[in-house]
């Protein structure tokens, strides 16, 4: 079931663009020119863009009309027993709960059959905004629905409650598969069901938003759309309050009123392990709560673990903070492990989907990815936030994103701002409220790909470029950095840093970073001020000091980032505007190997040619790459695999290959991160990867093997077979990985962290050689890229090797290589 609130974020984020009905062209040049800009010069490409657009919404919009079909689907039979001896439901309850779906239906059935046929013979003369326009004006019936829904939720729940025959019915609603779809028939809940008006009005005005982003402002339609966007943006503004269930009130028996102004699952440390909680926060206290296990067919409900009311919640300063409670952190070769075994579930997952797999089976493997997705989720937070009653006791919440900690620390001190009152529940009373948790709840499922519909999509796979240019709105100077989050997994991470901007109100950063998505589908930015007070040193190691001036969001669009230009953007966070671009490179361009033209510089060309030219046994860019990280950078936090400033790695790639004679000045000034991205990044470039193409094939067999012994012999000849440039290269790498390691406490890169990142830089084969085995862009951990990591982690847990030693031992174990 898709939740509400992101139906809710959507809406904000249209709401928010209530003054831009016509498309922007940015005015920043270079860079900046933008993507809007490039589409008012091409009609062609404006045109191919906007039957993009309503080939989506038109997808979606079956699945739509085929929800609402779901749900007329029981109301004939209810009816039809309303007047028997032993009604299911009173016709009084059945028009509540299924209130103006007919006319929903109707109205979306019409628009379809009106719109399909203009989109299957498309060109420039189609004319379709007077079908928007209409649609727009009948948002009448949806305000008559979204002022019912609260009602029809509640009724609904109440006869589920009393009556087991409609609880069945409105627990497994079966929805149609689109027409192309191989799969006849999903399994959805009413009350999910119930939401999808709420969900679609607010998707059709973000569809209208993006047609006029492509749509000419002289062609017909232009005038048509900007009035149906001007009355949905209208609607939407009117029905927010309404449609926004975070605003719901709660009366005690002591007839005070308390509203859920936010809520979501967390990972609490409690008697030592890791615990997932909901908690609510509502206006004048915190409540903790779990789910308790129910017999089936009996309604669920919240468990309150504790509570604490707001006029009693303290954050402690860093002075006051006694160290943390001893965290088991799971180790990250643990979690990546896991990572690939839902990557390898989702693609098994939608194998049985494109075959018609047998039901049953598809949810036991639905199952297992959901267990293993929630032990990913209950595993891998570790920044602690931590909540202090004034009497003394303490709870630990363990949060992935510091974004995500700071909306919460941010939600309950604005509360705190109002004159509360310290209170104690009584049995009762903590009882009542408890229960009404289930039914408040905005957040209704964990954030795994098992609890998504069908229509959500995907994500997106591959490498988004990100510059961050400026910010401007600062009042008084600071030292600045922003770092950059996405989503994966569930779950979000940070994957870059800015450099500190020092002493300034508008800092000009200018840096370029490559992010790698899995399945993302928003970007966050937060904008900090640095610390230099050594006083205020953390005592938690995922403690961060520094404080946050600013933080905003951008859904990711594949749409608007998947082309070759720029696309340049805003966010707007606290006063603060920090300007940016994106780009986005599918996995499989990103991945290509293209071979140097000319033969002069060290990117791009054999490493035997290099080694040949250099007179040297391993390559000066890796010798003097691999010193600089040693001498400085193996106790950076995350090194090789914080993304370094694109533009910096770009202008070391230049110095290398043009030979610089200033190579080691730049070197020694620059960013760490700079310099263990130009050394993957050499990696990368090779024309073919440094284990070689021809060997492929045996790596992957070697590793595959289970007996320990032919394990070994077959990996150890393999090594032997390479060119010597390679294997001198390679075991001068590896001796250096594995002096990383040994830091592993205070940088956090362990061996197979390493593996990871650079298992598939040193293994992929060249595009001649994969062309016929690219994996599907979803499958990012696919099981060669798992084959990848396993060889290197092989060789970096394996006694020390030489050259000398392995060129004079003898193998009586042969392999076809």
């Amino acid at each position: 079931m898709r939740e509400e609130e992101e139906a809710i974020g959507y809406l904000d984020r249209v709401l928010e663009d209530e003054d831009e009905e016509e498309p922007r062209t940015p005015t920043t040049p270079g860079l900046g020119s933008g993507f809007l800009a490039t589409e008012k010069r091409d009609p062609g490409k404006s045109l191919e863009m906007r039957k993009l657009v309503l080939s989506d919404f038109l997808a979606s919009e079956e699945i739509y009309i085929n929800q609402l079909e779901a749900l007329l689907l029981p109301m004939k039979p209810l009816k039809a027993t309303a007047t028997t001896s032993q009604p299911v439901l009173t016709t009084q309850q059945i028009e509540t709960i299924f209130y103006k779906i007919q006319d929903l239906f109707e109205i979306h059935k019409e628009f379809y059959d009106s719109l399909y046929p203009k989109v299957q013979n498309w060109d420039s003369s189609v004319i379709l905004g007077h079908l928007f326009q209409k649609l727009a004006s009948q948002l009448g019936v949806y305000k008559a629905f979204v002022d019912n829904y609260k009602t029809a939720l509640e009724t609904a729940e109440k006869c589920s409650q009393s009556n087991n025959q409609f609880q069945k019915i409105s627990e497994e609603l079966k929805v149609k598969g689109p027409k192309d779809s191989k799969e006849s028939h999903t399994s959805v809940t009413m009350e999910a069901l119930l939401y999808k008006p709420i969900d679609r009005v607010t998707r059709s005005t973000l569809v209208l938003h993006d047609l006029l982003k492509h749509t000419p402002s002289d062609h017909p339609d232009y005038p048509l759309l900007q009035d149906a966007l001007r009355i949905s943006q209208n609607f939407l503004s009117s029905i927010n309050e309404d449609i926004d269930p975070r605003r719901t009130a709660v009366t005690t028996p002591k007839g005070e009123t308390r509203q859920l102004v936010k809520d979501g699952f967390l990972v609490e440390m409690a008697e030592g392990s890791r615990k997932l909680r909901h908690v609510f926060l509502f206006t004048d206290m915190l409540l903790c709560a779990k789910l308790k296990k129910t017999a089936v067919g009996k309604h669920q409900q919240y468990d309150c673990k504790w509570y604490v009311p707001l006029a009693e919640l303290v954050f402690p300063s860093l002075e006051e903070l006694d160290p943390c409670p001893h965290v088991h952190a799971m180790p990250d070769h643990d979690l990546e492990d896991m990572k690939m075994k839902i990557s390898s579930m989702k693609n098994e997952v939608q194998k049985e989907k494109a075959n018609k797999g047998q039901s049953r089976a598809m949810e036991r493997l639905k199952k297992k990815m959901f267990d293993n997705e929630f032990w990913l989720l209950l595993n891998s937070p570790s920044i602690p936030f931590r909540i202090h009653h004034r009497n003394g006791k303490s709870y630990l919440f363990l949060l992935s994103s510091d974004y995500e900690r700071a909306e919460w620390r941010e939600a309950i001190q604005k509360l705190q701002k109002k004159d509360l009152q310290t209170f104690v529940l009584s049995s009762v009373e903590l009882q009542v409220l408890t229960g009404s948790c289930f039914k408040l709840r905005t957040v209704h499922n964990l954030p795994v790909t098992s609890n998504k519909d069908d229509d959500e999509p995907p994500g997106m796979y591959g490498f988004l470029h990100v510059i961050v240019h400026s910010a401007k709105g600062f009042k008084q100077s600071a030292n600045l950095y922003c770092t950059l989050e996405v989503d994966s997994f569930g779950y979000f991470v940070s994957k870059a840093k800015t450099r500190v901007f020092r002493d300034t109100t508008e800092p000009q950063w200018n840096e370029e970073f490559e992010i790698e998505l899995e399945g993302s589908q928003c970007l966050r930015i937060l904008c900090y001020e640095k610390c230099y007070d050594k006083t205020k040193l953390n005592k938690d190691d995922n403690e961060i000091v520094d404080r946050i001036v600013g933080k905003g969001q951008v859904q990711l669009d594949p749409q608007t980032v998947q082309t070759k230009n720029w696309h340049m953007d805003v966010i707007e966070m606290n006063g603060i505007k920090v300007e940016f671009s994106m780009k986005f490179t599918s996995r499989d361009m990103s991945l290509k190997r293209t071979p140097s033209k000319k033969q002069t510089g060290v990117f791009g060309v054999k490493i035997s040619v290099v080694t040949k030219r250099e007179r040297s046994k391993v390559p000066y860019i890796v010798r003097q790459c691999v010193e600089e990280v040693e001498k400085r950078g193996i106790d950076e936090v995350g090194i090789y695999r914080i993304s370094g400033v694109a533009t910096d790695i770009q202008a070391l790639k230049a110095a290398f290959d043009s030979n610089n004679k200033d190579i080691l000045v730049m070197l020694s000034d620059m960013d760490i991160n700079a310099i263990a991205g130009t050394l993957k990044l050499y990696f990368r470039e090779l024309p073919e990867p440094l284990l070689t193409d021809r060997l492929y094939p045996a790596f992957m067999q070697g590793i595959a093997l289970s007996d320990p012994s032919a394990k070994e012999n077959c990996m150890m000849h393999l090594l032997r077979s390479l060119p010597d440039p390679n294997l001198i290269t390679f075991l001068f790498l590896l001796e250096h990985l594995k002096r990383v390691a040994e830091k592993e406490p205070v940088n956090k890169m362990s061996l197979h962290n390493l593996a990871t990142v650079f298992g598939p830089t040193l293994l992929r084969p060249s595009e001649v050689e994969s062309k016929g085995n690219l994996s599907l862009a979803s499958d990012i951990w696919s099981h060669d890229v798992m084959a990848q990591v396993q060889v290197l982690l092989y060789y970096l847990q394996h006694s020390p090797i030489t050259f000398a030693e392995l060129k004079r031992n003898t193998l009586y174990f042969s392999t076809d290589v």
